[in-house]
């Protein structure tokens, strides 16, 4: 009795050590291949995607703090004196009377270029804007501009 018992137990053993076959493999790594086609497409448009709100955010944050410093200085920086107004004390005329930092740190657009500062402003009293993923002024899609008119 004790042998037959064995049996199953041995079977089972010998399963278990023979592993994989190469079929087997082959079938995982279709899947895996097929997953990844349909999966990674959609997840690099949601980098540009998340590139583009953020780049909205700084905006809105940049041009809230502009608010501030016209409310305690009663104008804006002048374009010579630009965003780091916002966080050091201009020297250059017109100086500020009321001067306070609005921003601890200057940010760059999520694609590594600074922001660019018009005063006056084309699209409204000042803009604030980035030029997208290119850098450069107009564009589509990614490179589209981002600005304080939007």
């Amino acid at each position: 009795m004790p042998s037959t018992m064995n049996r199953p137990l041995a079977s089972f053993r010998a399963r278990a050590q023979a592993g994989f076959t190469l079929i087997e493999l082959m079938v995982v790594l279709v899947i895996i291949g097929v997953l990844a086609a349909l999966i990674v497409p959609n997840v690099l448009d949601r980098a540009d995607d998340a590139r583009v709100t953020a780049a909205r955010t700084d905006v809105n944050n940049i041009m809230q703090a502009l608010k501030l410093y016209r409310l305690d200085n009663q104008r804006y920086p002048s374009a010579e004196q630009g965003l780091q107004a916002l966080v050091v004390r201009p020297t250059t005329a017109p100086v500020p009377p009321n001067w306070k930092p609005y921003l601890e740190k200057l940010p760059n657009d999520p694609w590594g270029h600074a922001y660019q500062y018009l005063n006056p402003g084309v699209k409204g009293e000042v803009d604030v804007m980035s030029y997208g993923a290119d850098g450069q002024s107009g564009g589509e899609g990614k490179n589209a501009d981002i600005g304080s008119w939007q």
